[in-house]
C-alpha cells in the first residue's frame, strides 16, 4: 500500500528548495485528515501561493495507481470558503497544515477559521439565512429545464438536472443551519438527514430523486423539495425580523427615486408609453421592496410567487401605478405619480427620515457648510 505521506514529504522537500518564498501554506484535508481513508484514498492537498510564481507548483500526478492533485487556492478564495461564499468550507476549517512560510502566514490562515466560527454564531443567523436563499438561484434554472423538457427529456437528462437541484438544496440547508459539510456529496447523507432545520419529507424526496426511473416522479419530487426549502427559508427570515427602522434604512431613498417618478411624469406628458411602462413598474416594485425592508430588516424573496411585500405599499393608500398603464391615455398615470411623490415624501418624513430638499443653491451651500462645521463630512 502506498504511503501517501511519503509523497507529501517529497513535495514539501521540493517546495522548500524551489518555492520557499513563493508558497504561504500547504495543507491536506479529506479522508486522511478525518481518519476515514481507504486503500484507494489519495492525500487531498492544497496550497496557498504567496506570489504569482507560486502557482507554478501546481501539479497533478499518479503514483502506484493513486491519483494526486496538488492545487492552488488564492487567499481571496480561501476567504470566500471561510465566509460561506463558496462551498467546501471544510477545506479551510478541518484541514491539517503541512507547511507554513512564516508565523504571519499561519496566523492569517488561522484567522480564516475564526471567520467561519463567527458566522456560525446566532448573532449572524440573518446573514446565513440570506446566503441560504441566494444558494437557490441556480436551483430554479435546473427546475425550469426539467419543467420544459417534460416527457421529451431522457432519464439521464432528468437525473443530471435533478443532481444540480439536490446539491444546491443541500448547500442551502447547510447554510440555513449555520453549518457546512465535512464530507463530499454521497458520503455526507447522514449529516444532511440530521440537520435540525430541513423539509419534513427530505429523506423521501432524496429517495425518489436519486432512485426513481420515472421522469414525472423525479420532477414532482424536485418541485416539492424546492418549494418546501423556500418555505423553510421564508419562515426563518420571519423569525429573525428586526424592528422597523426607517431613518437609517430609507436615508437618501426618496431623493433617488424622485428622479424616476419625474421620468414617469415627463413620459406621460410626451405620451411615451414605453418609458412610462418600464419606469412605473420598476418604481412601484422598488418602493414596495424598500418599505418591506424598512419594516422587517430584510428584503423580500426573489423566489416567491406572491406579492405579499407589496401589501404595505397598497395599505398605505399609495396609488397602484401598474394598473394605470393604458397605452391610449397616460393622464391617470401622470396624476397618480404626482400624488405618489407627495405621499411618499410625507410618509417618510412622518417616520423620521430626513429628506434633503433645498429651495436653491444658496440653501444647499449653507447645508454643506453646516455639515463641515459639525464634522459630518
Amino acid at each position: 500500500m502506498l504511503k501517501v505521506f511519503e509523497v507529501a514529504k517529497s513535495l514539501l522537500n521540493h517546495i522548500e528548495k524551489v518555492y520557499a518564498e513563493e508558497i504561504a501554506i500547504v495543507a491536506y484535508y479529506g479522508s486522511y485528515a478525518q481518519g476515514t481513508e481507504t486503500k484507494r484514498s489519495d492525500l487531498d492537498f492544497f496550497f496557498i501561493p504567496a506570489t504569482p510564481k507560486g502557482y507554478d507548483a501546481s501539479i497533478q500526478f499518479i503514483i502506484d495507481d493513486i491519483s494526486f492533485d496538488f492545487w492552488p487556492i488564492s487567499w481571496e478564495r480561501a476567504e470566500r470558503m471561510a465566509s460561506f461564499q463558496e462551498d467546501k468550507t471544510t477545506i479551510i476549517t478541518d484541514c491539517k497544515l503541512l507547511y507554513t512560510r512564516s508565523d504571519e502566514d499561519r496566523a492569517r490562515f488561522l484567522k480564516l477559521r475564526e471567520t467561519t466560527s463567527a458566522l456560525q454564531a446566532s448573532v449572524n443567523a440573518q446573514k446565513m439565512i440570506e446566503k441560504a436563499e441566494a444558494e437557490l438561484r441556480d436551483v430554479y434554472v435546473h427546475l425550469y429545464k426539467l419543467t420544459r423538457a417534460k416527457e421529451y427529456g431522457s432519464l439521464t437528462f432528468y437525473r443530471t438536472e435533478a443532481h444540480g437541484i439536490l446539491t444546491k438544496i443541500f448547500l442551502s440547508l447547510a447554510l440555513l443551519n449555520r453549518t457546512y459539510y465535512s464530507k463530499g456529496f454521497g458520503k455526507n447523507m447522514e449529516q444532511i438527514l440530521s440537520l435540525q432545520i430541513k423539509p419534513v419529507r427530505l429523506e423521501s424526496y432524496i429517495e425518489t430523486i436519486t432512485r426513481s426511473g420515472v421522469n414525472a416522479d423525479i420532477l414532482e419530487a424536485c418541485e416539492a423539495l424546492v418549494a418546501d426549502t423556500l418555505e423553510l427559508i421564508i419562515v426563518q427570515k420571519e423569525k429573525h425580523y428586526s424592528n422597523p427602522a426607517y431613518p437609517h434604512r430609507m436615508k437618501g431613498f426618496y431623493e433617488e427615486e424622485k428622479g424616476v417618478l419625474d421620468k414617469i411624469i415627463t413620459a406621460c406628458e410626451a405620451n411615451d408609453f414605453d418609458t412610462a411602462f418600464f419606469s412605473a413598474v420598476h418604481v412601484q416594485d422598488v418602493i414596495a421592496a424598500f418599505l418591506f425592508y424598512a419594516e422587517t430588516g430584510h428584503w423580500p424573496s426573489d423566489y416567491t410567487t406572491d406579492f405579499k411585500y407589496q401589501e404595505q405599499y397598497l395599505q398605505l393608500g399609495f396609488p397602484n401605478l401598474v394598473s394605470l398603464l393604458h397605452s391610449q391615455d397616460l393622464s391617470q398615470l401622470q396624476a397618480a405619480t404626482e400624488r405618489l411623490s407627495t405621499m411618499l415624501e410625507a410618509y417618510l418624513r412622518s417616520k423620521g427620515v430626513d429628506i434633503n430638499r433645498f429651495e436653491d443653491v444658496e440653501q444647499f451651500v449653507v447645508f454643506l457648510e453646516k455639515k463641515e462645521a459639525t464634522g459630518q463630512i
